[in-house]
């Protein structure tokens, strides 16, 4: 009996191991060009087994084949086409969106009604319907009714600086302790219309959860690389991004907010507002009941609350190497200090031409969405790969790759692009129809808070370089070198700063 299950169970071994081999084949029996997979990991490995970070993986595939204008890649076992060609991309995510619409879906609304239902998540008319409702929410005029809100909550992160500065001015500071905490009290105050102060009071429950369910670092990267990697095999095992302690929290601050203004005529400049004035005119596509208006604010604080704190911690890390860089953009700030008589508004931020320069040139060198993903929902003849090839129909279902890590550091592109160099965007205003600045995505389904995330940047980074210079310590890594042990971007060691009073 043990030999005889010994002898069942290497069959099944091999015959998976063919199934997988074979799933290789993929991309050779549609005579398109390909970056040959592993079978099980795809073009992951290096990924997988610590060799290269994210971002070095996705360069590797887009410089594999210079002269295609696609070809086939391995997400795991999910194959993706990914797309080089500028004219290409700009069809697909912008010409012809209408054929791709989709982000690939890899949590489930059933299991994780949290991160499932979100905005990113949706699809088809869903996604049209909450698009419209939400946009509003990120105009110009939301943004100024937003900016004393995010003002207050850096002027506290400045007063909590120069407290600790002051019992030690050689003070070595966590630089990502301190731009989540900004960053979730802003989304606090701007999406939940909470105000807390996460920098004198980290223990609070909107500080501590939030951490929790953004924490890339643990267990959460493993629940997203599987997730994507294995969509279905996590839905039947009910694996959630967002836990039942978070995902309840979250829902109670929505509840409690919501009956509160209700009952007493309350009305502020936040989303939970939008979606409150919005109740009426949902449709059959989109309910706005307590959860799916908790799960709409939720994917804007998780997005806000790593990935835009991570960007600060990218420009704090490169203003820090490059100090003549830190002193140019001090001196735009002390200049606009001067003609505003130290009480900037949002217009005279938003007009500052270094600042805005510095934010695009972190964005291009350092993308976080390494790669834009879209579903063929209808379809699609792409021209020919190669010079002498066929044209390709790309079918419903399949998965399209725009390669924003490969894109960003294309020569073609920009200039010495492993350089960080502002200049290259000095004056350049920046729009979601480009090609080679993809770092909030392109087109339709661009990200719709880039309004919001860079507006907390530049009024961080206004306030604090008025007061600080931004000085290395013996922690802080002397260079940019990615740490491989975390999806997201990051220094080996981690961004590390000291603060030196200017005044």
């Amino acid at each position: 009996m043990e030999y005889t299950t010994l002898a069942l169970l290497a069959v099944l071994a091999y015959a998976v191991y063919r199934y997988l081999r074979k799933r290789c084949d993929y991309f050779e029996d549609l005579g398109l060009p390909y970056v040959p997979a592993l079978p099980l990991f795809g073009n992951m490995g290096n990924l997988v087994f610590g060799r290269k970070h994210i971002v070095h993986v996705i360069q590797d595939i887009y410089n594999y084949m210079p002269e295609a204008k696609y070809l086939g890649a391995f997400d795991f076992t999910r194959p993706v086409i990914v797309v080089r060609d500028p004219e290409l991309i700009k069809d697909i995510t912008i010409k012809h969106f209408n054929n791709f619409t989709d982000h690939q879906g890899f949590v489930d609304v059933s299991v994780d009604p949290m991160f499932g239902g979100n905005l990113f998540s949706m699809a088809g008319d869903q996604w049209k319907e909450a698009r419209t409702l939400l946009s509003p929410a990120f105009t110009s005029s939301k943004m100024k009714a937003m900016y004393g809100l995010m003002v207050k909550s850096v002027e506290n992160l400045v007063a909590h600086v120069e407290k600790l500065h002051k019992e030690d001015p050689k003070r070595k500071f966590a630089t990502k302790d301190l731009m989540t905490k900004y960053t979730n009290d802003v989304i606090a105050t701007c999406a939940f219309g909470i105000e807390v102060n996460s920098l004198e009071d980290p223990t609070n429950q909107f500080y501590v959860l939030g951490r929790k369910a953004t924490d890339f670092e643990g267990l959460l990267s493993l629940k997203f690389s599987l997730n994507r990697a294995f969509p279905k095999l996590m839905k039947l095992l009910r694996v959630k991004i967002v836990t039942d302690k978070v995902a309840r929290f979250f829902k109670d601050v929505v509840r409690r907010t919501v009956e509160m203004r209700d009952a007493e005529n309350i009305s502020r400049p936040d989303m939970i507002q939008l979606m409150m004035d919005a109740r009426g005119k949902t449709s059959e596509n989109l309910k706005l009941d307590i959860t799916q208006m908790t799960a709409q604010a939720f994917v804007f604080f998780f997005g806000g609350f790593d990935t835009t704190s991570t960007q600060m911690c990218i420009i704090s890390h490169e203003l820090i190497i490059n100090p003549d860089i830190q002193s140019r953009l001090q001196a735009e700030i002390d200049e606009v200090l001067e003609r505003t008589r130290g009480k900037p508004t949002y217009d005279d931020i938003n007009s500052m031409p270094y600042l805005d320069a510095v934010y695009n040139e972190s964005m291009r060198c350092h993308p976080q969405a390494n790669v834009i993903d879209r579903v063929c929902i209808k379809a699609f003849e792409l021209p020919p790969a190669l010079p002498g090839a066929k044209p390709f129909v790309i079918r419903p279902g399949m998965n399209i790759w725009v390669p924003v890590a490969g894109i960003h550091y294309d020569e073609q592109f920009h200039r010495d692009p492993w350089n960080f160099d502002p200049d290259r965007y000095l004056n350049k205003k920046v729009t979601i129809s480009e090609v080679e600045n993809v770092g909030f995505g392109i087109g339709p389904r661009s990200c719709i808070g880039n309004r919001f995330a860079i507006l907390e940047t530049k009024i961080l980074f206004f306030h604090l370089l008025a007061k600080f210079s931004l000085r290395p310590n013996e922690k802080t890594c002397k260079n940019f070198e990615y740490s491989k042990n975390n999806i997201s971007i990051m220094p080996k060691g981690g961004y590390w700063c000291s603060f030196e009073s200017r005044a």
